[in-house]
């Protein structure tokens, strides 16, 4: 395994995911641990409606964009990437063109709904981004895929192996575990400031500006950077008012920084984002293959945890990171070759 790499990259930036705090605290595991093994293209959304036996809920079609091995040839399932909360798939860019070339097939990299380029809706739970995802698959007919997610993209891949164990050939779930747990309260403080930025008038034109807004609720720039990339440029005066007066200018048109996130939407799913949709391994189990990645300077992925873990995914193996919680921005070179290598022996050589 390469040596760490101990500094964050200018294309690392995109791929932090600081904001997620969803998994509980323990002081139980030494930091010192290196590594454990524990045997037990892009498109835009239209809603749907699908029925389920509990209740008829929207579905979009999610954006996305599928990176292919430069050879053009597929030699094992292929992958399903999902970030994390106000991430999006240009977070997880570089590894999924990584993971496409090492591991010689294609890898899906998507935005979940509310996210990146994926339609907004009102409703943001587990269930329904899991039930997003089975829409994407069938759609595009992928035959039973690796499910690789990050911190609320890990809640939702380990859900869609619940629901549907046979359909997916193995899971990676990265730095998250399957377990009902507070958010910390930094969350709310991140939320307040992107509606802070939002609210402000006359809107900002510039990222320098609403960062000068953000720096007083966050010092550190790396996690500001973060959130900024979901600022993007609108018309000014909103869509309607450029209609109205589109004759009357000679000009380019002016436009302002709006974030393209449905802040309202995500604030009130906090309680949702702190859920897991299942309580009971003995009703709900994934018995195929499972890679649980977690950083050992991050306390998502607690040792209490471990047992529960075991009994949702029976087969799971531990990797353990030198990192905190943004595994693939901390420590990139560690968990692609780990998920390489696992790829390659539990998943392709069986």
């Amino acid at each position: 395994m390469k040596e760490q790499l101990q500094l964050l990259s200018k294309d690392s930036i995109e791929l932090i995911y600081p904001l997620l705090l969803l998994a509980p605290r323990s002081s139980s595991r030494p930091l010192d641990m290196s590594r454990l093994r524990i045997p037990c293209s892009c498109t835009r959304a239209t809603r749907r409606q699908f029925s389920t036996s509990h209740s008829r809920r929207d579905v979009v079609d999610l954006a996305f964009h599928r990176h292919n091995p430069p050879d053009k040839t597929s030699k094992g399932p292929p992958i399903i990437l999902m970030h994390g909360l106000f991430g999006s798939q240009r977070n997880n860019r570089t590894m999924s063109k990584a993971l496409a070339k090492d591991l010689s097939r294609p890898v899906y990299n998507l935005d979940l709904r509310n996210h990146g380029d994926s339609p907004h809706s009102p409703v943001h739970d587990y269930i329904s981004m899991a039930i997003d995802v089975e829409h994407f698959i069938s759609s595009h007919s992928i035959p039973r895929p690796t499910l690789i997610g990050h911190s609320m993209g890990a809640k939702v891949a380990m859900t869609l192996a619940l629901r549907r164990p046979s359909n997916y050939s193995a899971l990676i779930p990265v730095d998250n575990a399957p377990v009902d747990a507070a958010l910390k309260s930094d969350f709310h403080t991140y939320v307040q400031a992107m509606h802070e930025i939002e609210e402000h008038r006359p809107p900002f034109t510039k990222q320098s500006e609403a960062d000068k807004i953000l720096a007083k609720y966050e010092s550190n720039v790396a996690i500001r950077q973060f959130l900024l990339t979901n600022l993007v440029k609108k018309p000014a005066g909103g869509v309607d008012h450029q209609e109205r007066h589109r004759g009357e200018h000679r000009h380019p048109q002016k436009t302002e920084l709006r974030f393209r996130i449905p802040l309202h939407t995500l604030a009130k799913s906090l309680p949702a984002m702190a859920d897991f949709p299942f309580k009971d391994p003995d009703e709900a189990r994934y018995e195929g293959p499972t890679l649980m990645v977690r950083g050992t300077q991050s306390h998502y992925v607690a040792d209490d945890a471990l047992p529960l873990i075991g009994r949702f995914f029976p087969k799971f193996e531990l990797l353990d990171c030198d990192c905190g919680h943004w595994v693939m921005s901390e420590n990139f070179e560690e968990f692609r070759a780990g998920v390489v290598e696992w790829i390659t022996r539990a998943v392709d050589e069986r």
